[in-house]
């Protein structure tokens, strides 16, 4: 079914590739909008037409608003899809797109906007009756307030930006003595990123999981979820690894968050796809925040129910019904995603961009690549140091990690440093592999120990395969990373 006949994807790599293949499969038109920098990107080749929209920087191309409105007048679409990231939470440009009378793919400005205020949405939720972790109801307006909420709470607390996200600007307080750097810190951070020098306190969790819900919601009210996702393990408060469903839920567990997520959607009155985000920590759950867009790791809650969110996103934007019923959705195996990312595992994740001079990836049962990269391609330093989404898919979470595995000895980039090696040392930790995780896994010393002599490994075995290559020597170079990859199996 074709739900519009020309969609602008107002995004660039991996995620505008993705909803392109939805247009394509749907027979919709599919335009790219690109910087400088992208004129030679995937996404600008996949699309069926593409504008220049800036220069570089995101303030100049993928955030200007004005820019992207006029190619999508004068390119004629009926819609734009925002991916994530970028303006997909700006309920002033799902405003403009009102005005103009274009549809944009996500929910309502309004809702947007209420979901957008963290502390606005702990209200709400609170009204809601789902479970919220004790702070400040409101900003903070004193450092004499602060002192008594994190008193009666006890420490740790975290001060959180109001109008933030992405861990930006979060600061951890062990004592009193830190809380007033901490207020300062926040503010002006949370200032410089959001214009909203808003923050507020609530209990710090030590190590918690975090878990998610997707939920799909229609104009009518009908909202199910897709059920549970796992992404505990983190750096800097970002998602490197996610999981569905989460390893540690209960029939009883999961029938308590999922009916808190719905309650979640319907008091926000959303309609489209949206996550609801919530830690949980000694048998407790409590609301965080809802993503009101797609989300990056809505890979793997497709591998397990079958059902493409992208499309779902379209007819729900076009006036659909969500098309079934919750005791219609049903998990089948278990899906894993890990982000591979230009980084520096072992120098603070460093962002490390350049060009790929050399690309391979993984197939064969059950894995899946969602990617903007090739062979030649030079990554920019304007953005996300994301690349690349791996995911591998099982009838069982062991089956699923074994092929993760398999999947990461198979990827190759050359050229740049990436966290596969990373994602390498987690799939052969032992307590990842018994689902014994939690936000601050990477910090564990389990972790750190293994890391550096998997970065070796993996480095060995892509400077073999690189020699290999320069000399022409195909075969040689697969024989030696072979043999590499069997001796770190037998250490």
């Amino acid at each position: 079914m074709k739900y519009f006949d020309k969609v602008l994807i107002a995004n660039r790599g991996e995620i505008a590739i993705r909803v392109m293949r939805a247009c394509k499969e749907l027979g919709i038109e599919s335009v790219a909008i690109y910087s400088t920098v992208d004129q030679n990107s995937l996404h600008v080749k996949y699309a069926d037409e593409s504008f220049l929209v800036g220069e570089a920087p995101p303030s100049k191309s993928y955030l200007n608003i004005e820019r992207i409105i006029d190619i999508a007048k004068k390119s004629g679409v009926e819609a734009i899809h925002p991916g994530y990231g970028f303006l997909a939470e700006n309920a002033d440009f799902a405003k403009r797109c009102l005005e103009e009378g274009i549809v944009f793919i996500g929910p309502f400005w309004k809702t947007i906007e209420a979901m957008g205020s963290k502390i606005g949405a702990k209200h709400m939720m609170r009204k809601a009756g789902v479970p919220v972790l004790p702070g400040t109801p409101d900003g903070v307006t004193s450092i004499d307030e602060a002192k008594k909420v994190a008193a009666e709470i006890g420490y740790p607390v975290i001060v959180k930006a109001s109008a933030g996200g992405g861990g930006i600007g979060m600061q951890i307080v062990n004592d009193e003595d830190g809380l007033e750097s901490a207020l300062s810190t926040g503010m002006r951070i949370a200032e410089s990123a959001f214009g909203d020098p808003t923050v507020f306190i609530e209990k710090y969790l030590i190590k918690p999981r975090h878990i998610e819900f997707q939920v799909l919601a229609d104009r009518r009210g009908h909202v199910v979820h897709l059920y549970d996702r796992e992404c505990s393990i983190q750096r800097r408060h970002q998602k490197l690894v996610e999981e569905a469903p989460c390893p540690i839920m209960t029939p009883h567990l999961r029938e308590r968050m999922s009916a808190s997520a719905i309650a979640v959607a319907k008091a926000c009155h959303y309609a489209n796809a949206g996550t609801v985000e919530f830690l949980y920590s000694g048998g407790n759950y409590y609301f965080m925040e809802m993503n009101t867009r797609l989300q990056v790791e809505h890979t793997i809650t497709e591998l397990i129910t079958g059902i493409d969110i992208v499309r779902q996103q379209m007819a729900i934007a076009s006036g659909e019904d969500v098309a079934f019923d919750q005791q219609d959705i049903s998990i089948r195996g278990h899906a894993i995603e890990c982000r591979i990312n230009a980084e520096d595992p072992l120098h603070n994740f460093a962002a490390d961009p350049g060009k790929i001079v050399r690309y391979r990836s993984p197939g064969g049962p059950g894995i899946r690549v969602d990617s903007g990269i090739h062979m030649g391609y030079s990554i920019p330093t304007n953005y996300d140091s994301m690349i690349s989404k791996l995911c591998a898919y099982g009838a069982t979470r062991q089956e699923t990690i074994e092929r993760m595995r398999r999947a990461i000895y198979e990827y190759v980039i050359l050229g740049v440093k990436t966290t596969l090696p990373l994602h390498h040392a987690i799939m052969h930790n032992p307590h990842f592999v018994e689902g014994d995780t939690h936000t601050h896994f990477l910090q564990e010393e389990h972790v750190q120990r293994n890391l550096s002599r998997f970065i070796r490994e993996e480095e060995t075995r892509m400077q073999t395969l690189a020699t290999s290559l320069r000399q022409g020597k195909e075969m040689a170079a697969v024989s030696a990373a072979v043999n590499v990859y069997l001796q770190s199996t037998k250490q």
